[in-house]
Order: C-alpha cells, then sequence, then structure tokens
C-alpha cells in the first residue's frame, strides 16, 4: 500500500445466521430447551416495561399466555409491544436489544436480560419465527407482523389496530420435525412450570383440551402469609422436598435485602464427600437461571442446596451462570454469614439437632473451623474424633484427659491405640483431613489442656521394664531375634505392658521409614550424582523398634527357645504379626517373610509331631 494512501470505503459484516445458530446451540446453550425460557424471559421484561408506563396498574393486570398444541407453540403477553420502527430496529438486528433503548431502561436492573440475542434462540427448535406486536405507547398504533427465518431473511408489515386489538406481543413458532420433543404440549408445559414456577407475572398454559392451566398460581414459599413458625418451616421444607428429591435436616431461610434476595438452604441429611459442591438453584427475578450454579457459596458449604430467587444477581451471556463480579462476591460472603449464624443458633438452642447435623457433615464443620475462628470456638469442643476412648467429642476426651496425645496418621494410631489405652494415655487419631490441626487448637479454648504430638519415646516410657534376671535371661534370644530383623532396621526389646493378649507392639514412623529407604538408596548409589546428593540429605536413619510383651504367654515361651532356627522364626513371625497389627502397608519383603515365616513354624510343628 502506498504510504499515507487512504482506506477504501468501510464494509459492512456479512452474518451467516444458520452458522451463528449452530454456534449458540453448541457453545452458548446447554440444550434446546431454553428456547422457552428466552419467550419468557422476553415477555417478562416487555411486562417490566408495560408497568413502567402504568406504574399504577397491578401485577395481576398483565400476563403471559402460553399456547401449544402440537403443530405450533405460541407466546402471548400484554408488555410494551413494538413500533413498525422499533421491529426493523431491534429484531433485525442481531445483538441489540430493544430494552437498550428505552430511556426508561437506564437502570437495567428491571430486566432479567443484558444481550439481545435472546430470539435467535427460537431458530433452536423453528426455522421460522413470527412475531405481532402493538405499542402501548402510542394510543391509535396499528399492529406490526415480523416474520424472520433461518437462512438470514426477514419481512415486516403493518397491519390494522384490529388485528391486535390490546397492546402486546404474540412469538409464534412452527417447529420443525427434529424438535418435537422440545415442542410438544407436554413438554411446553413442563419446561414452563421448570422456568417459571416463581415468576411475578401470571402464567397460564393452554393446550387447546380444556382450561388454561396456572403455571404460577402461587408466590415462592418464602413469600406467603403462614399462620405459625411452625407452619411456615413445615412449607419451606416440604418445598425443599419437591425441589431436591430429600427431606432437609433443617431449612436456613436466607435473606438479602440489599440485592432483592430470599430463599432457602436444605441441609442435606446425607454425608457428602469432602469438596463435592452442589449446584444451587438460582433465579433471576422469579426465572430459573440455573441449576447448578456452584459459585453461589463457599467451597466449605457443601452440606447444604440452596434455591434462591434474587434481583441483583448478573446472569452470564448464555443466562445459565452467573457472573463473578464483587456483587456475587459480596452475596456469597453474606449468605456464608447466615450459614454461620445458623451454626450458632443451634449450637445455642438446639443440641439435638446439632448433634445429627454434626453427625452428618462433621467433616464439613472441621473445614470450616480450620480457618473460622468464631466456629473453632463454637463448635470444636462438640465435634467427634476417633480416640483411644472410642469416638467421642474433644470435650468429653479432655475430661478424662488433661495431656491429649495426637498421631500424625492413621497408621500410628492404629499401632499404639490398644496400649496406649490400656498404660491410660490419652491419644486422638490425628490423620484424617484437618483433626490434627484442630486437636492441636483446643487449648485455646480449654486453657487447661495440653495438647502434644505422639512420638514413639512418649510411648515407650509408659512400659514397663522386665526385672534384670528375665532380661539375662533372654539375651540370647533377643540377640537372635535383632539379627534376624537386621533386614528391615528393627531393634527388639523386651517389656511388660497391657493389654497382655498382645504378643508384640511395632513402633515404626512413616518418617522413619521413609528416612531408612533414602539411607538405603544412597548406599546403592554411592558414588554417582544421585548417590552424592541423597548422601548430603541423609540423617542418622531412625530404626523401628519390636516390643515384645513378657505377660503374654506366648512370648514367655518363645524367649527360652534354645535352637536358633527356631527362634529367628518365632522373631520373624511376630514381627510379621506386629507389622499386619498396624495396618500399614507392607513391603514385598516383610510379605514374603510372613508367608516364610508361617511356613517354617507349620513345618516344625510337623515334624514335631510325627
Amino acid at each position: 500500500m502506498t504510504k499515507n494512501a487512504p482506506f477504501p470505503a468501510d464494509r459492512t459484516f456479512q452474518v451467516d445466521l444458520r452458522g451463528l445458530v449452530d454456534l449458540l446451540s453448541h457453545h452458548l446453550y446447554s440444550s434446546p430447551r431454553v428456547y422457552l425460557r428466552e419467550l419468557l424471559q422476553n415477555a417478562v421484561d416487555a411486562l417490566t416495561a408495560r408497568h413502567t408506563l402504568e406504574p399504577a396498574a397491578s401485577a395481576g393486570d398483565f400476563g403471559i399466555r402460553l399456547y401449544a398444541d402440537g403443530s405450533s407453540v405460541r407466546v402471548e403477553d400484554d408488555g410494551v409491544g413494538l413500533t413498525e420502527a422499533d421491529v426493523h430496529t431491534f429484531l433485525a438486528t442481531i445483538g441489540r436489544s430493544s430494552k437498550r433503548a428505552e430511556k426508561i431502561a437506564e437502570q437495567r436492573g428491571d430486566f432479567i436480560g443484558q444481550f439481545g440475542i435472546g430470539l435467535l434462540s427460537c431458530f433452536l427448535v423453528a426455522d421460522e419465527i413470527h412475531v405481532l406486536s402493538r405499542s402501548a405507547r402510542t394510543p391509535d398504533a396499528p399492529a406490526v407482523e415480523w416474520r424472520g427465518r433461518g437462512d438470514g431473511s426477514y419481512s415486516v408489515r403493518t397491519l390494522p389496530a384490529s388485528v391486535r386489538p390490546r397492546p402486546g406481543t404474540t412469538v409464534t413458532l412452527t417447529p420443525r420435525a427434529d424438535a418435537r420433543e422440545w415442542t410438544a404440549p407436554a413438554q411446553v408445559h413442563a419446561l414452563a412450570l421448570h422456568f417459571g414456577s416463581l415468576l411475578r407475572h401470571p402464567v397460564t398454559f393452554d393446550d387447546g383440551r380444556g382450561d388454561p392451566a396456572p403455571v404460577n398460581p402461587e408466590p415462592a414459599p418464602w413469600d406467603r402469609p403462614h399462620p405459625t413458625p411452625g407452619a411456615r418451616r413445615r412449607e419451606l421444607a416440604a418445598y425443599g422436598e419437591e425441589v431436591f428429591g430429600f427431606t432437609p435436616l433443617d431449612t436456613i431461610e436466607l435473606d438479602l435485602p440489599a440485592v432483592g434476595l430470599k430463599g432457602i438452604a436444605c441441609v442435606l441429611p446425607e454425608t457428602v464427600p469432602a469438596g463435592r459442591r452442589h449446584g444451587h438453584r438460582v433465579h433471576v427475578k422469579g426465572m430459573l437461571l440455573s441449576e447448578q450454579a456452584e459459585e453461589i457459596l463457599p467451597e466449605w458449604a457443601f452440606f447444604v442446596r440452596c434455591v434462591i430467587d434474587a434481583e441483583s444477581l448478573r446472569p452470564t451471556a448464555s443466562r445459565e451462570a452467573l457472573y463473578e463480579d464483587d456483587t456475587l462476591a459480596a452475596v456469597r460472603d453474606a449468605l456464608a454469614e447466615r450459614l454461620r449464624a445458623w451454626l450458632a443458633r443451634t449450637a445455642a438452642s438446639a443440641p439435638e439437632l446439632l448433634g445429627r447435623f454434626l453427625q452428618v457433615h462433621h467433616l464439613a464443620v472441621k473445614s470450616l473451623a480450620v480457618h473460622d475462628d468464631e466456629i473453632l470456638r463454637m463448635l470444636l469442643p462438640w465435634l467427634p474424633f476417633e480416640t483411644t476412648d472410642g469416638h467421642a467429642t474433644l470435650d468429653e476426651f479432655a475430661r478424662t484427659h488433661r495431656t491429649v496425645l495426637v498421631t500424625s496418621s492413621v497408621e500410628e494410631f492404629r499401632q499404639v491405640a490398644a496400649i496406649a489405652s490400656a498404660a491410660g494415655l490419652g491419644v486422638v487419631n490425628g490423620g484424617y483431613t484437618y483433626d490434627r490441626e484442630l486437636v492441636h487448637r483446643l487449648p485455646e479454648i480449654r486453657p487447661e489442656v495440653t495438647v502434644a504430638d505422639l512420638d514413639p519415646a512418649t510411648l515407650t516410657a509408659h512400659l514397663d521394664p522386665v526385672d534384670r534376671a528375665t532380661e539375662l535371661a533372654a539375651a540370647a534370644y533377643l540377640a537372635q531375634a535383632r539379627d534376624a530383623l537386621a533386614v528391615f532396621d528393627c531393634d527388639v526389646a523386651l517389656r511388660t505392658f497391657h493389654p497382655a493378649s498382645a504378643p508384640a507392639l511395632l513402633i515404626d514412623s512413616r518418617e522413619a521409614r521413609h528416612e531408612r529407604t533414602r539411607s538405603q538408596l544412597a548406599r546403592e548409589q554411592e558414588g554417582g550424582l544421585w548417590g552424592d546428593i541423597l548422601g548430603h540429605l541423609r540423617q542418622e536413619a531412625p530404626r523401628a523398634q519390636l516390643i515384645l510383651n513378657q505377660l503374654n504367654p506366648l512370648v514367655r515361651t518363645a524367649v527360652a527357645i534354645d535352637e536358633p532356627e527356631l527362634a529367628r522364626t518365632s522373631a520373624e513371625a511376630l514381627y510379621g504379626q506386629a507389622a499386619m497389627l498396624s495396618r500399614r502397608p507392607l513391603r514385598p519383603a516383610e510379605s514374603s517373610l510372613i508367608n516364610r515365616s508361617f511356613l517354617d513354624l507349620l513345618a516344625h510343628a510337623l515334624r514335631k509331631d510325627s
């Protein structure tokens, strides 16, 4: 192009309407069923504009009527209507909404639609859209007819006012053969109930075989008068069951006047996996927006499902989700505070309900308590934990154990639980999500309680040593046992502890096993780069401990064995049994040892019998 040469004349984009509709159907809308929601939405917004022109009219003066007889679908409203200029400007221009041009609509909050593309969704089920409208702004305005076709063409003509005596708009669709499932009378009725059950304007449905049926005969349950608080709770619970299909453990009323939000949160009666977020049912100005709106509540609130209706939340372009903005963030925080307030009220005035709730949803409350000091102070004493006294609340456990020990893993707790309980130690299983962190915060609420991590030295200090003569008599056996178990970096000691039915206790932390594995790899890779790296990381590898119980008859018999091979085999068998009781994953060498020692003992017994 020559320098400073003028640009050629501007051109207008050409729109492939079929391609655009295909794009909408595959990437914007989740299903062709949204066509009815878009038609209802346009009708509701037209009624809102009509009420702005005639503020003295009541909500029941103007309505929406649906007709479906199998051959066509028709939506008729008593809204503000369109002039011929409006039709040319807005129905024939993709992406422009008539509501944008209205001075009366400068405050967009009165309208549901925001994007001016909703009418295109009708091409998902029909090849032609017929619109007949008459404006309410001019008393003698003629009727205007618009026909839009899927190939991108349209026609407009004016008709006498008698064709449509009252202001408003009628949209008629002639369904395509491949869209009959979405336009059958029963389906249209079901979709109307699904999307429009909470609309504030009267909506009726007529299939041509009887009297029109009301779609939304009653206001939302939270807007209905109730004779007593108990009756209100029962009706809200019944509505929650109707919407979600379960009987709520309780219902929590949600009311945020600043954004015009009302609704309920239904407490789930069954445990929900941690981190799983349920979708919530969100209406905007009565119109159903989404049944899977996860973003309305924080992640920790997965123990409830909500149904809400809001005035000021902003939908995305598809009107099937909420736009993430400051308003939504503020609503999310406010709803979270309502749930916290419910927990506080329940803890203060309904201990039976709180007990049932925590039995089901203690994990959700633990996740909240970790980050919320108020909930921590309020509910930590009530939360159940696995302890050496069985499943108990921390409040119950702290009454009998002023020093609370907590393990770092489920495996360690299972190793020591029976012996620690017999020794009178109070140990809490800290291996589950959030538990160890929460137990360590118990002194914030109960200052008289001390919390410490359990380590092997703490436990072995509570095991009684045997007398010197017994130790000397067992010295030869202990030496042979240490030699047999050296491959596992395991020491062997003889103590007395309860219960006497436990022959041996294996004390071996996960960190110790990891350190021994690293040390072994360093020895195997000695001289190489990887071996040098592991060598720098290497510490003195802690050894596992197999503690034999002198009070156990089997152990007393074993330490008296004078046959070296049988002594080694018995030590291996005791190690294998203790390893299995710890419930940690067995290494291949340990599984092999258990099998070998069992077969060797069986062979010895058979030889002895023969």
